[in-house]
C-alpha cells in the first residue's frame, strides 16, 4: 500500500503534476494489501495515448516468478509511450520481467537484491543504493524509498527548492541522495545473533576516536584477528574495517543533520584522522562527500537553535 500511496502524496503536493491510479484489472477499484481498496482508478486500457511518468508500484507477489503475460505485454506497451518508468519497491521485479532492465542498473528491496540478481541475471543489481537511474528508467530500494524516489523526480523537474518544501511539508528527510546507503550501522547491530558482538558494537560506537584496529577489536572479543573477521563477516556481512567506516560515517552523518559543528570538528569527533580521511571514506560508503552530504542535510544555524 505505502509502495503507492507514499509517492502519490509527494506528486500531489508537486505543481502541474495530472496523477492517476492505474487498475490492470480493467476496473476503476483496485484491491491493496491490507484489506482496503482504491476506487476512482484508471483502467489500463483508457489511460492516455502520452504518458510523461510510468510508476510501478511493488507489493506482496511482485517479486514472484509468474507473471501474467498480459499485463507485461501492457506494461511494455505503457512503458514504450512514458517519458520515464520508475519501479517501487519490489516493482522493479516488473520491470525486469517485462525486460525493461536488460543490461540496465538496478535496485530493489535490500532482502530482495540477491533473489533480483539470480532470476534477471542480465541486471546489474547495485544493492547498497536507496535508488538510483539508468537512462530513462528509475528503480528505488524498499518502500518508503520510494518517497525519496518521487522526490528526485519532483527536483528533476521542478528544482532543488520545490523539492525541498515538498520534504518540509511531509516530514522527510531533505532529500536524500540516490547514493545513499539503505543499511545502517543500527540494521547491522540488530542483524548480529552474538551478544557478545552486539556488545562489542556498542563499545564501538561509543568509542569511535579510538584505534579500532583488528587487532584490537579482536583482542577485546577475546578472538584471533583471522576468527573475529570470520564471525564479523558472518554477523554483518562486513569486515571490520568496513563496519568501522560505516559507523564512523553515519555517526557524522547524526552530527551533521542535528548540530552546527563543522567538518573538521566532526571529522576529530567521529575518529577520521583529517577531514580529506572523512571526504574519502564517505565517497567509498556513501558515494557522495562529507561536503556534498552537509550541503543537503546540514541545518543553518537559526534550525538548530530552534531545535534546541
Amino acid at each position: 500500500m505505502l509502495d503507492l500511496v507514499g509517492p502519490l502524496e509527494v506528486f500531489e503536493f508537486a505543481p502541474e503534476y495530472e496523477v492517476a491510479v492505474a487498475s490492470p484489472e480493467g476496473t476503476t477499484e483496485l484491491q491493496l494489501n491490507h484489506g482496503f481498496k482504491i476506487s476512482d482508478a484508471v483502467p489500463f486500457t483508457k489511460l492516455g495515448a502520452q504518458i510523461d511518468t510510468l510508476v510501478v508500484a511493488g507489493g506482496p507477489g511482485a517479486n514472484d516468478e509468474l507473471y501474467d503475460d498480459e499485463y507485461l505485454h501492457r506494461i511494455i506497451g505503457l512503458a514504450s509511450r512514458s517519458r520515464r518508468v520508475a519501479a517501487i519497491c519490489t516493482g522493479t521485479f516488473v520491470l525486469a520481467a517485462a525486460g525493461l532492465l536488460n543490461g540496465k542498473r538496478a535496485v530493489t528491496h535490500w532482502a530482495y537484491c540477491d533473489k533480483l540478481s539470480r532470476q534477471y541475471p542480465s541486471v546489474v543489481v547495485e544493492p547498497d543504493r536507496i535508488y538510483l537511474r539508468d537512462g530513462s528508467i528509475y528503480t528505488s530500494a524498499g518502500i518508503t524509498a520510494g518517497m525519496d524516489l518521487a522526490l528526485a523526480l519532483v527536483e528533476e523537474d521542478h528544482g532543488h527548492q520545490v523539492a525541498l518544501e515538498i520534504a518540509r511539508i511531509l516530514v522527510m528527510f531533505l532529500v536524500r541522495p540516490g547514493g545513499q546507503s539503505q543499511y545502517s550501522h543500527m540494521l547491522s547491530r540488530q542483524a548480529a545473533t552474538s551478544q557478545p558482538l552486539r556488545e562489542l558494537q556498542v563499545w564501538m560506537i561509543e568509542n569511535l576516536r579510538e584505534n579500532l584496529s583488528v587487532e584490537r577489536l579482536a583482542k577485546r572479543m577475546g578472538m584471533s584477528s583471522r576468527n573475529f573477521t570470520r564471525v564479523c563477516l558472518r554477523e554483518t556481512r562486513m569486515n571490520p574495517g568496513q563496519f568501522v567506516d560505516r559507523m564512523r560515517v553515519e555517526a557524522a552523518q547524526q552530527m551533521i543533520d542535528s548540530s552546527a559543528m563543522g567538518l573538521k570538528e566532526i571529522a576529530d569527533a567521529c575518529g577520521f584522522q583529517t577531514p580529506l580521511a572523512m571526504r574519502r571514506t564517505f565517497l567509498r560508503v556513501l558515494g557522495i562527500t562529507a561536503g556534498e552530504y552537509a550541503s543537503r542535510f546540514k541545518r543553518s544555524q537559526s534550525q538548530t537553535e530552534m531545535h534546541r
